[in-house]
């Protein structure tokens, strides 16, 4: 009871869980949202609530990533728990599908037919990050709850909670460079700490982007500086040299070959993009030579060539202002 409380007053209106639970009244339901925001966590709560512990084996089924996502496992394992009634228990059954969205369309067709005709002795929690890979069919028979990223007000209290259980050296910006990089992902906010901690012994801000790979805000503000103030042939030179250190500091810190990668610097500099005062025009323009640099990095071309029109697109830019002023 105490840890549904706890996870509902982070992910989900207490008042709703509470009530499915109170009142016997659980419905088909249907969990979704980005990874690491607690969907697993709140119907595994609710299950522990529903059913003691000697029960649980026998009254829920989860079946997670690692399982058959075809036809076969529900024509096989769901039908089968579905279909059997419990002797001297009363209430329903419950079947967690997790990573529901990769379930094949033939499987998902089949398990609505299931969730029509076990309906009165069986209750389905469906979880997916991606609610446009469910099939109308499935989503129309069950109430949906959409978990959203968690905010750094929410974040923030649980990770101090495990900082202090496990006693860990976190210094305050090394907390807000694990809310940043997690982007609302408790699930990543934890991996992170852990495995920074394991690296270094202290959670700072540059051994938290060290750890995980990702570029320093220094050295994106040292790249965009060099882009925007210093010649074509400077600034690449700059930008490679740059990122050879960066690997070799990597080899020597975590024994990696780990280091800045092209696509990770072009995020960082799109925010950085939208803080610097650019004329509209002039921020169009980049902003669309950007989205085209990230499309040809995702289909596999060289990093060195797209590296040389990112620095096209800066020099170009700087001329445009220097046009417009």
């Amino acid at each position: 009871m105490r840890r549904l409380r706890l996870i509902a007053s982070v992910f989900l209106p207490p008042s709703s869980v509470q009530k499915f639970i109170s009142e016997d009244r659980l419905p088909h339901l249907l969990l979704y949202g980005p990874p690491g925001t607690g969907k697993t966590s709140t119907i595994l709560a609710c299950a522990k609530q529903l059913y003691k512990d000697k029960e649980f084996g026998s009254m829920v089924l989860e079946l997670n990533a690692s399982d058959d996502r075809g036809i076969d496992i529900v024509r096989g394992p769901i039908l089968s728990f579905a279909s059997t009634r419990t002797i001297f228990k009363k209430g329903f059954k419950l079947v967690i599908l997790d990573e529901a969205d990769a379930m094949t369309q033939d499987a998902q067709n089949a398990l609505r037919r299931v969730i029509e005709k076990f309906t009165e002795n069986t209750r389905f929690c469906l979880i997916c990050n991606y609610l446009s890979k469910i099939i109308p069919a499935l989503q129309s028979r069950c109430t949906r709850f959409r978990f959203g990223p968690l905010t750094p007000e929410l974040m923030v209290p649980r990770l101090e909670h495990v900082v202090e259980e496990e006693k860990v050296d976190i210094s305050e910006d090394g907390m807000k460079a694990l809310i940043t990089l997690s982007s609302g992902d408790m699930r990543r906010a934890l991996n992170i700490l852990q495995s920074t901690n394991m690296a270094f012994g202290k959670v700072t801000e540059e051994t938290v982007y060290t750890c995980t790979g990702h570029p320093l805000k220094s050295d994106i503000a040292n790249i965009l500086d060099w882009m925007l103030n210093q010649d074509f042939t400077t600034a690449y030179r700059n930008i490679l040299s740059h990122a050879l250190q960066s690997v070799l500091k990597y080899i020597m810190e975590l024994k990696t070959l780990k280091g800045l990668a092209l696509h990770d610097i072009l995020t960082e500099i799109h925010l950085f993009v939208h803080r610097v005062d650019f004329p509209s025009s002039v921020r169009i323009h980049l902003l669309t030579k950007m989205a085209d640099i990230e499309y040809r990095l995702s289909v596999g071309t060289s990093e060195k060539i797209q590296l040389s029109s990112l620095i096209a697109a800066f020099q170009v830019t700087r001329d445009l202002i220097v046009t417009e002023a």
